[in-house]
């Protein structure tokens, strides 16, 4: 792992052991998210404490607007981009499998969108990849499939469809074996990304003798 997405909360002053003293930021680059944010004012004030936080440009933004499946609220987070663009972060926007809304948010500036494969923590994989694949045909910056990434395969064909990356948190913390699993995640990743760069076959209406 070299980015860590770490959020960002109200804590007062004995609200436990704070995370930051244990990292070794010498090795981990440490993305600040706005998770828990459901309008645009509160992503950016989260936004605003994280820089000041972790002294970086860059946020993960997530505006949610429905509390039971957590789906991203594209208007909100439209706006938020764009007022956070202008004072000078780098956003990586959390969005729908939405073509139009990933246009509009490249056009406010982001940075990159963040389709999510399904629901957060759910683990159900690309449900709806055929969407994903146009957003990463369609948008110039880079795309990071994030939420629903359940097993390695997943985000092996997040890597063969063409995302340059995938954000994989709940597959790995929730697994019996975490360790064991983020090294499995590392390979699937490595397998999509080669796999990418190899070029698959055509997929054919019909047989073909191969031999």
């Amino acid at each position: 792992t070299e980015m860590v997405t770490v959020s960002i909360r109200y804590f007062g002053p004995d609200s436990g052991q704070p995370i930051l003293p244990n990292l070794e930021l010498d090795r981990y680059r440490l993305l600040p998210n706005t998770a828990g944010a459901y309008t645009a004012e509160d992503a950016v004030h989260m936004a605003r404490l994280g820089r000041e936080l972790t002294r970086t440009e860059l946020v993960k933004l997530e505006v949610i607007g429905d509390r039971q499946t957590l789906w991203p609220d594209t208007a909100a987070t439209i706006a938020a981009t764009r007022q956070l663009v202008g004072e000078g972060f780098r956003v990586l926007a959390y969005t729908s499998p939405d073509l139009v809304a990933a246009l509009r948010i490249e056009e406010a500036g982001a940075s990159a969108v963040m389709p999510l494969a399904a629901p957060i923590g759910s683990g159900q994989g690309l449900i709806d990849w055929k969407s994903i694949e146009r957003i990463i045909e369609r948008v110039s910056v880079p795309v990071v499939v994030d939420a629903g990434i359940g097993v390695p395969s997943d985000a092996a064909m997040a890597l063969e469809m063409g995302a340059d990356a995938v954000l994989v948190n709940t597959a790995v913390a929730r697994a019996q074996d975490p360790v064991a699993m983020a090294r499995a995640m590392r390979l699937g990743v490595e397998a999509g990304c080669l796999a990418r760069r190899a070029g698959r076959i055509p997929r054919l209406p019909y047989a073909e003798a191969s031999s």
